[in-house]
């Protein structure tokens, strides 16, 4: 313990503290001594970059029970990794940055519940970057990041419709290898759908 408090640069009493308030996991114990690994300190590490960035002891607690129980990046890449969207890797001190103030637990869970996030260790991997600096965009303009979340629930649900569309349409008059050459035809209908519908929508209001 006294080890891990100085490679923190912290206290032992105040790494006592954070276990107590179960912000780091146990240690790893054989017999009557405890063991502390790199996770421990990367957290530890993380909970000091939180507490400069002005987050609160309580909130950080959050985020780390969130974390501890959210969905593993094998589950989030289950499927394999996406054919033409980037995951990004993310210490959970970047994403504060990325959405300032708004990276509650009650958003961190929704976002793993979404798909969109995923742990990796001592790391967050968000699916796509394109995803990431969108859902970051429209924070900075003001818009909730709750609601940016729950715009995005909605949003999966049309394009699986959507996908499923184009799949039934394709395979019925195509081969599988058709189906990937011809996704960028699908992916140009939806596009110029969208458009027009935006441009009715602005007109109406």
């Amino acid at each position: 313990m006294e080890e891990l408090a100085r490679l923190a640069g912290i206290t032992v009493r105040t790494l006592r503290f954070y276990r107590e308030r179960k912000l780091i996991p146990p240690p790893r114990r054989e017999g009557r001594i405890a063991w502390y690994d790199d996770h421990h300190l990367a957290r530890l590490r993380t909970i000091s970059a939180l507490l400069e960035r002005g987050h609160t002891l309580s909130g950080i607690a959050e985020l780390a029970e969130a974390f501890d129980h959210g969905r593993d990046v094998g589950d989030l890449l289950g499927v394999g990794a996406p054919t033409e969207e980037t995951p990004v890797r993310l210490t959970p001190e970047e994403l504060a940055d990325h959405f300032a103030g708004e990276v509650t637990a009650e958003n961190l869970a929704a976002a793993m519940d979404l798909g969109y996030l995923g742990t990796d260790g001592d790391e967050l991997v968000h699916i796509s970057r394109r995803l990431l600096d969108v859902s970051a965009a429209l924070v900075r303009e003001g818009i909730p990041l709750a609601e940016v979340l729950a715009a995005g629930h909605r949003v999966r649900e049309h394009a699986e419709a959507l996908a499923e569309l184009f799949t039934d349409l394709i395979t019925r008059h195509a081969t599988q290898d058709d189906l990937h050459r011809l996704r960028p035809l699908a992916k140009s209908v939806v596009d110029a759908e969208l458009s027009m519908a935006l441009d009715r929508r602005l007109r109406k209001e």
